[in-house]
């Protein structure tokens, strides 16, 4: 059985290249991909993962206000029954210059895990595989040892 992530880009943010690389990736890891797009609201994040009964939500922002774009989603999560494993990344704080300060202000937030805009895509499907205890398939295994 496939997990099904979704995936955008929250807020105010158009920053769409990143969303598109992960969607990318997360599809060949074999992961079903829901991509919401840029300028999304917490509603349609929640939304969406409702009705796709998404294992989890990945959000992105690049452009610095993520804090702002953020607060309250957690909350709009539970509100729709969303029962997902939750991660944000990019470049979420403007001139934040320790990314454990801003790690720590995000898991206050709820997130699950909190990635900054330096992180290969392979970091966070091992990481959601490691959440949502998926185990590679051989031929998984085989690929990843190549």
């Amino acid at each position: 059985m496939s997990q099904t992530v979704v995936l955008g880009v929250i807020g105010s943010d158009a920053h769409v290249v990143g969303i598109t690389i992960l969607e990318q990736a997360f599809s060949a890891a074999g992961f079903d991909v829901v991509n919401l797009g840029v300028q999304t609201s917490q509603e349609e994040f929640a939304e969406e993962a409702v009705t796709h009964d998404a294992e989890a939500v990945l959000v992105s922002s690049l452009y610095g206000h993520a804090e702002q774009d953020c607060q309250g989603f957690h909350e709009v999560l539970a509100e729709s029954d969303v029962d997902a494993v939750t991660y944000i990344g990019g470049n979420l704080a403007v001139g934040q210059d320790e990314f454990d300060q801003t790690r720590r202000t995000f898991r206050k937030l709820g997130f699950d895990r909190v990635f900054d805009s330096e992180t290969d895509p392979e970091d966070a499907i091992e990481a959601l595989r490691e959440d949502l205890q998926i185990t590679p398939t051989e031929s998984e295994r085989a690929t990843i040892s190549s």
